[in-house]
């Protein structure tokens, strides 16, 4: 554990020196809201919800914190590519600890990049309908599911030949994730086989669990589902991708 907090202060340091990073990371997600909330809001209707601005906010939080665990496997490739992953297995710590310090440390940019799309939310009208606690709930299960993607991100990052790869290996299985699904429109309106995929998507159950939570509404077996989902991913990526670290070269 404490091998993994020191990794994770290390790459957390970065951050004050690198704050132009965090503020793009930012800028992306909140431009969504916008787009949406403004320009298709007014022509999108949601049965259950009086505002669009209900129904879409969750979804945003989702695919915000989904696209943000793509750092994870940047950050490795660039540790690979930098032949620091060679060092670093050279020095008497957990081989694990390399991996854990890079997820939370990611796990931390990503919270704090939800604070600022939450305000900019509000902002746009945005309201819990909810208790508190549901509204800390409905968080937890949204960051659970990040952190729990940053370990799949974590195998690719070791797993491509280089930092670009890594970017755009990181980005590009993450669109049909988050557009085929439940965060942007109902699913009952795309084409029957795309429903399926959709409904079958586990971006939907951890969006419609927090979507229900937030708004106050009941959640049936869908925070359940999204937390077995998200514990079922950390232990099999984990696992995965630590053996892979452990095989990795800078070459």
């Amino acid at each position: 554990m404490h091998d993994s907090l020191v990794e994770a202060e290390r790459h957390l340091r970065v951050i004050p020196r690198n704050i132009e990073l965090l503020i793009f990371a930012t800028i992306q997600p909140i431009m969504f809201l916008a787009l949406f909330a403004y320009v298709f809001g007014g022509s999108i209707s949601i049965p259950g919800f009086d505002n669009y601005d209900q129904f879409l906010m969750p979804g945003i939080f989702s695919q915000s914190l989904v696209f943000g665990s793509a750092f994870t496997s940047i950050g490795l490739a660039e540790d690979l590519s930098k032949g620091l992953v060679d060092r670093l297995r050279s020095l008497p710590m957990s081989r694990s600890a390399v991996i854990i310090g890079r997820t939370v440390s990611d796990l931390v940019r990503n919270l704090l990049t939800f604070c600022v799309m939450l305000t900019a939310a509000f902002l746009l009208g945005f309201r819990f309908g909810g208790s508190v606690l549901e509204a800390l709930i409905a968080t937890g299960l949204l960051v659970l599911f990040s952190y729990a993607l940053s370990w799949v991100q974590a195998l690719i990052g070791l797993t491509v030949s280089s930092v670009e790869a890594a970017n755009s290996a990181g980005f590009i299985w993450m669109f049909p994730l988050t557009f085929v699904s439940s965060a942007f429109v109902d699913p009952s309106t795309m084409p029957s086989w795309l429903e399926v995929v959709a409904n079958a998507n586990p971006f939907t159950v951890v969006t419609n669990a927090a979507r229900a939570l937030y708004n106050g509404l009941p959640v049936g077996n869908d925070a359940w589902t999204s937390l077995l989902w998200s514990v079922g991913l950390i232990v099999v990526f984990s696992m995965i991708a630590t053996r892979k670290f452990s095989q990795s070269t800078s070459s």
